[in-house]
């Protein structure tokens, strides 16, 4: 939005797409990665797909399962895994960072023991680790990993 003279910029609330081609086991991967749930249905459909067919979504444009995802606090984006014939070839322009360490404040030993148990877990889930990213001379480490389709995203 833009800034008024005087006036504070307005936050706006946002949706994550995420293009797939397998909506559910995603949404189901990324509700275990994050601590969200299966987005709530609209209250008065019965589905997601009733809820997309009055909006005119083509037959065959539906898919089965869950496509949606939520912070059930209400903090975070929800997140919508739109379906895409084709897997994904080349490298992601945006990722996540799940914030699994602890304070920066904290030791970096018990930073890296978290984050490796998260890294463990979520290889345990269908990701896949794709290797520490660390530098001597910095207080930082981080996992690399890639999601059941292949999309990139860091644990740090």
């Amino acid at each position: 939005m833009p800034e008024r003279r005087g006036e504070k910029p307005v936050s706006v609330r946002f949706q994550l797409v995420i293009d797939c081609v397998d909506p559910d086991r995603l949404a189901r991967f990324w509700t275990a990665a994050l601590g969200y749930e299966l987005a709530p249905v609209p209250a008065e459909f019965a589905t997601w797909n009733d809820f997309y067919r009055e909006l005119g979504v083509p037959e065959e444009d539906l898919v089965d399962g869950a496509d949606r995802i939520s912070d059930p606090q209400g903090h975070g984006p929800s997140i919508w895994f739109h379906v895409v014939p084709d897997a994904k070839v080349v490298k992601n322009r945006l990722h996540l960072d799940i914030r699994a360490g602890g304070e920066w404040t904290d030791p970096i030993e018990a930073r890296r023991n978290r984050i490796d148990a998260e890294a463990s877990r979520l290889a345990g889930l269908g990701a896949t680790i794709t290797g520490a990213l660390a530098e001597d001379e910095l207080d930082h480490y981080a996992v690399g990993m890639k999601d059941p389709e292949g999309n990139e995203f860091d644990i740090n």
